[in-house]
């Protein structure tokens, strides 16, 4: 089978640690040759990253170009501050600067039939936009999110800077491609000229990944019952006060007793942020905040876990966490708190899962959750169909990315 070649754009990438992102892209990249697409990567020098990881989960073979990026975040501030304009799209718009000549000159040599590039730094669809306007290229662009929202980015210029590159990303993709139906019906409606050119690929698991991990501590042998939340618990998007208020009533009733109950935190990010919350709250001794851990290490921890927790607010009712996709796969009781309306909620009854509640809603969560302590108790949490985890890997949405890429370039070959 003759393989066509794509040149895919991201930022986050290994060696990077620490972003769900990287994931999507490298699952991709991993699997795209079974399904005849040869891959090349554009991203950026490993100084350019905040924290690095020490183990390489690059596929074997797979070619990776980088070029240098400044943050204007570190580059640039005095004080913790620095001029916005340095900053638009986002804190790496000077990756453009090297990137553009780089791809520019992988076109010419390599001759990719399709272009690929991934949000959520904004940059990458900037860059991805340029070489398709001067090549005439056909691109993808993997949006993943919404960019230019109501209330987000908060900074007028970002803000403004995110549509610009969002419309003319849209006008020029021949698909631009959503992690949810709600992301892709909001865009649709948005620029209806482009609807048919609009659709989904919903993030996954990497089923290698999780080859031979088994679980340290198998769930019923512990004297005390461990609820993970395993990623980055935002302020806003994933606001805990309504969980840790639930937390406190529980404890009033003698259900979440410190010592018998502990709901972990890993990578949370901002952690004096929720050890506030905690402490207000009064739950502070039924919260574990945890570092970071090697991406496998993490996934084994999911495995061990009693209970998984699935944080998501109403403002993101149109996203979907990636790591839900990796507890489907861990197997193990999953908590959503999660708008019932939204397309977070959607996913965890499609696969099965009832015990959902409001992020915002504390009430509810305390029901909920009391319920849920009681099904893992019990053993009357209802098992995932094997065919929904199967179909939620990342090898099965590199299949749809495939079919689209395919479309794309069948398209080229007629113009």
């Amino acid at each position: 089978m003759t393989r066509k070649r794509i040149l895919m754009i991201a930022f986050h990438f290994p060696p990077l640690q620490g972003s769900s992102g990287i994931q999507r892209t490298l699952g991709f990249a991993r699997y795209l040759p079974e399904f005849g697409w040869e891959p090349e990567i554009l991203t950026v020098r490993p100084d350019v990253y905040d924290a690095i990881a020490q183990a390489s989960v690059t596929p074997d073979g797979l070619v990776v170009h980088r070029t240098h990026a400044i943050d204007a975040a570190r580059a640039f501030a005095v004080r913790d501050r620095y001029p916005s304009f340095l900053a638009q799209p986002d804190r790496w718009s000077s990756w453009r600067w090297t990137a553009i000549p780089k791809a520019l000159s992988l076109v010419r040599r390599i001759k990719p039939h399709v272009l690929w590039s991934t949000y959520p730094i904004a940059t990458a669809h900037a860059i991805a936009h340029a070489i398709a306007r001067l090549t005439g290229i056909r691109w993808v662009a993997d949006f993943r999110d919404p960019m230019a929202q109501d209330g987000y980015p908060v900074d007028k210029r970002t803000w403004e800077s995110f549509r610009r590159v969002e419309s003319r990303t849209v006008a020029r993709a021949h698909r631009s491609v959503f992690t949810t139906a709600g992301a892709a019906r909001m865009y649709q409606a948005r620029y209806p000229e482009r609807r048919e050119r609009i659709g989904v690929i919903e993030n996954g698991y990497d089923e290698e990944m999780f080859e031979g991990l088994t679980p340290t501590s198998p769930p019923g042998t512990r004297q005390c019952t461990l609820l993970l939340h395993s990623g980055i618990v935002y302020p806003s998007e994933r606001d805990p006060s309504a969980l840790f208020a639930a937390l406190r009533t529980l404890m009033e009733r003698g259900i979440a007793v410190p010592g018998r109950f502990i709901l972990r935190l890993r990578a949370a990010v901002h952690d004096s942020f929720i050890r506030g919350v905690a402490e207000r709250s009064g739950v502070l001794d039924l919260i574990e905040l945890a570092p970071p851990l090697p991406y496998r290490e993490a996934l084994a921890e999911m495995i061990d876990a009693d209970g998984l927790v699935v944080l998501q607010a109403a403002n993101c009712n149109e996203q979907i966490p990636a790591k839900l996709y990796e507890y489907l796969r861990a197997g193990r009781p999953i908590l959503g708190l999660a708008d019932p309306a939204g397309d977070t909620a959607d996913a965890l009854r499609r696969a099965g899962i009832t015990h959902i509640a409001a992020l915002e809603n504390a009430e509810s969560i305390a029901t909920t959750l009391s319920d849920f302590l009681d099904a893992i108790a019990t053993k009357r949490v209802p098992a995932l169909s094997h065919r929904d985890i199967a179909n939620a890997s990342r090898r099965a949405r590199t299949r749809e990315l495939a079919a689209a890429l395919e479309a794309v370039a069948q398209e080229d070959a007629g113009d």
